[in-house]
């Protein structure tokens, strides 16, 4: 009979009125309900970037001497292919429901580059002979230079090729 009292005593369940029905909520978030949809950043654009300049300038140097384009192109491989895991798993999830797993996410994809990378340069010095270790450098060093200044374009430039905040 207590615990009948103290249900009955108990603060009534808050029902929605009119002002705040679901369909005036929905107006204000946007279309269906769902909100502001922030679109995912046109990334893999830097990762086919770096294989359309990795490719044709290691065919150019495969006329020049195959052990440098050999080379180059693996070192560039080793950073194209990391990058890709990281952009691959930082832009998995989307929303601010999601922000506990895009955090894991990102942690996560930048654990994944790091060991790419260091298992990468671990095969190609160990398993790729004969090797040249100033065009390995060279092919890892032009990718990264790629993706800094692809990341630079995207942070500075919207997709649409106006600058933000204009």
């Amino acid at each position: 009979m207590l615990h009948a009292a103290r249900v009955a005593r108990a603060k009534p369940a808050v029902v929605p009125s009119r002002a705040t029905s679901t369909r005036s909520v929905h107006s204000y978030l946007g279309e269906a309900g769902r909100g502001a949809r922030i679109e995912r950043p046109p990334v893999y654009r830097i990762t086919l970037f770096q294989l359309v300049v990795l490719v044709p300038v290691a065919l150019v140097l495969s006329g020049w001497h195959a052990i440098y384009a050999q080379s180059f192109a693996a070192g560039g491989l080793v950073a194209v292919i990391p990058h890709w895991w990281f952009a691959r798993g930082v832009f998995r999830w989307q929303g601010a429901q999601r922000v506990r797993h895009s955090v894991r996410a990102g942690y996560a994809a930048e654990i994944g580059k790091y060991l790419l990378s260091v298992a990468g340069f671990a095969l190609v010095f160990a398993g790729l002979r004969p090797i040249s270790g100033f065009a390995v450098f060279a092919g890892f060093g032009s990718m990264l230079a790629i993706q800094i200044a692809g990341a630079w374009w995207l942070v500075r430039y919207r997709p649409t090729g106006r600058k933000s905040g204009t």
